[in-house]
């Protein structure tokens, strides 16, 4: 397949969804006759109709509700919710129905569901536009969370998460949507795993979503000053392929990671409790972290101090390699 963006790969890989299975059904605001705010959905509505391209009120706990029920009956509805931050009002519905009807059945009945979630910031955008909450969602047994950073993966595991019988948290990087990448044709690797994207012996950078294009940088600048780093893309947060991460840890000995969330109970400290755990006496320095401070989303124009950058992983790289 020829270069795409990620946004255009998630369109592609949703029309290839739709067009396999007549069950999948898309719903959110405005993706319809607009083709959702970013337009990931553009052209889906007028090639597969308005009872499969479905334009929602603003009420995402409607949403999510009308989901559910579609789900039970037997259909595989593919929500859209507009920012990362409007998700809040069909938080009770995720946590509480859509995470736990599959064992409450005793697995007699499945949830399909796949919640997609542009998230994250640097798109100078207002308050409730820019957040990333994934930890949430991590954190609720029953709910499979990923999150893609190229156009490959955005192609092909929208594809995975439509046809996994488990509700699917899908994580989109909005401001790496008009990022281009090749599509291959076919996936690396199965739902639920992570992908070595750059070999390194020196120090492994652990990302996902958005901080995965800065990390490759990273380990261009540090090559440039002859340090091999090793980048993975995590691809998913729950579960989490704990395998290819103490692969990796084990193999260079230095890891840090690196996410846009706050450091505080995010991902990065599941991750550098479980290295510590089974990988302790292969490490030559503590785990690090590099993500967001623990403060609300601040105003768009100071955003850029709030997110990591090149010269924050470099510097815990740099931290690192001093133990």
């Amino acid at each position: 397949m020829s270069a795409t963006t990620i946004a255009k790969g998630i369109t592609s890989g949703l029309r290839a969804a739709m067009e396999r299975d007549p069950k999948v059904v898309l719903m959110g605001e405005d993706i319809g006759k607009l083709g959702g705010v970013f337009r990931v959905t553009e052209g889906l509505q007028k090639d597969f109709g308005e009872d499969r391209v479905i334009d929602t009120p603003l009420a995402e706990a409607g949403i999510m509700g009308t989901a559910i029920g579609m789900a039970l009956r037997g259909y595989r509805p593919v929500v859209e919710i507009q920012f990362d931050g409007f998700v809040y009002p069909a938080f009770d519905h995720i946590v509480s129905q859509v995470a736990k009807l599959r064992a409450r059945s005793l697995g007699f009945v499945t949830m399909p569901i796949v919640i997609r979630i542009p998230f994250g910031g640097g798109i100078g955008a207002v308050e409730h536009h820019s957040e990333s909450n994934e930890t949430y969602f991590a954190h609720t047994a029953g709910l499979k969370v990923v999150a893609v950073s190229n156009a490959h993966d955005a192609h092909w595991m929208i594809q995975q998460a439509v046809e996994t019988d488990d509700p699917v948290v899908f994580y989109e990087p909005k401001r790496r949507y008009w990022d281009k990448g090749e599509v291959g044709d076919a996936p690396d690797g199965a739902l639920g795993t992570a992908r070595v994207l750059r070999e390194g012996s020196d120090l492994t950078l652990l990302a996902y979503g958005p901080m995965v294009k800065t990390c490759l940088q990273a380990a261009q600048a540090a090559a440039e000053e002859g340090r091999s780093l090793e980048v993975v893309d995590l691809r998913s947060l729950s579960p989490l392929d704990d395998a290819t991460i103490l692969a990796s840890a084990r193999k260079t000995g230095r890891v840090v990671v690196v996410h846009e969330a706050s450091t505080f109970l995010g991902i990065g400290s599941e991750i550098s409790a479980m290295v510590t755990e089974e990988a302790f006496h292969s490490l030559e320095a503590p785990v690090l972290r590099v993500g967001g401070y623990n403060v609300p989303y601040p105003p768009s124009r100071i955003e850029e101090e709030f997110l990591p950058d090149l010269d924050r992983v470099l510097d815990a790289v740099d931290r690192s390699l001093a133990y």
